[in-house]
């Protein structure tokens, strides 16, 4: 039965990897099909045209830049917003610990496009109230309010991953410190933000590429500037071409490289702490044995 299990787990994983990669492969192929619809249905030849035309293309390169730009100032943000929640999320108790955590987590229950029309509408009414017609920066559609509403729901994102780290540190830690004479800013740079750097560096990652997908948000907020993700609907909407299957290869690649990087470095991290606390442990039994 032992058996079955296993097999019938390996049929069910084989076969989920392959519903998930057989659309980006079929998608990726048709970037080099010499064809003006994207897809590999009829082949009609290997060409690099489409990434040529890509590379020509510089109303995409604008786009990418502005999306670059909007994804790291959404991840700092994000990151400061939701790290400072989840620390005070944690450090208080009863109806106050339920009631900042329920309105954290409300943004990311209500829909991209209705946050999107909200801060739109917020800042533009703000800036007629306290200026009239002539509206001036901040208060007027652009990036910067696509930076704003896209941090009003994946900061939430970033305290969910900041508040389980906290689960596991030890309070007495913190105690200690303070009875040593250390100030709570010490106690924070020393201490307690070391603990949560894996989390915070996961919940910048997490917050630069929920940034780079967002459509619906930065729909209604960006005014006349462009991201990739407007940039592809434009392109949808006016007639696509396999230009946008050669972008989507290019992210793809992008982003599977940095994976393999990060698990690179992640078990030579491993593995240099192995050998430590493999030379540690031969110390303490050469001690003992001296002893």
């Amino acid at each position: 039965m032992y058996k079955i299990r296993q097999t019938l787990a390996r049929v069910y994983a084989g076969a989920f990897i392959f519903y998930m990669l057989i659309p980006l492969v079929i998608m990726g192929a048709a970037a080099f099909n010499d064809n003006k619809t994207p897809s590999i249905v009829p082949w009609k030849g290997f060409t690099w045209k489409w990434f040529e035309a890509l590379w020509a293309d510089d109303r995409m390169w604008h786009a990418f830049q502005n999306t670059i730009f909007v994804a790291i100032a959404v991840a700092l943000i994000s990151v400061i917003v939701g790290t400072a929640a989840a620390i005070l999320i944690n450090s208080v108790s009863g109806n106050l610990r339920a009631v900042l955590y329920g309105t954290m987590i409300s943004t990311i229950l209500i829909p991209g496009a209705v946050i999107g029309i909200s801060t739109m509408i917020m800042w533009t009414k703000m800036g007629g109230l306290l200026f009239g017609a002539d509206k001036p920066f901040p208060f007027i559609p652009g990036l910067h309010l696509s930076v704003l509403g896209q941090v009003s729901y994946i900061a939430a994102i970033v305290m969910l991953l900041v508040l389980a780290r906290l689960q596991s540190f030890d309070q007495g830690l913190e105690e200690a410190a303070l009875d040593l004479g250390a100030t709570h800013g010490q106690v924070m740079r020393r201490i307690l933000l070391p603990h949560l750097y894996p989390a915070i560096g996961a919940g910048a990652a997490v917050a630069f590429f929920q940034s780079i997908e967002n459509f619906n948000v930065t729909q209604f907020t960006r005014g006349g500037a462009d991201t990739l993700t407007v940039y592809v609907f434009s392109k949808v909407r006016s007639g696509i071409t396999p230009t946008i299957n050669a972008l989507a290869l290019m992210l793809i690649l992008v982003t599977l490289s940095m994976a393999v990087l990060y698990e690179i470095k992640r078990r030579r991290n491993a593995n240099v702490e192995a050998a430590r606390e493999a030379e540690a442990r031969r110390a303490a039994a050469l001690e003992e044995a001296v002893i």
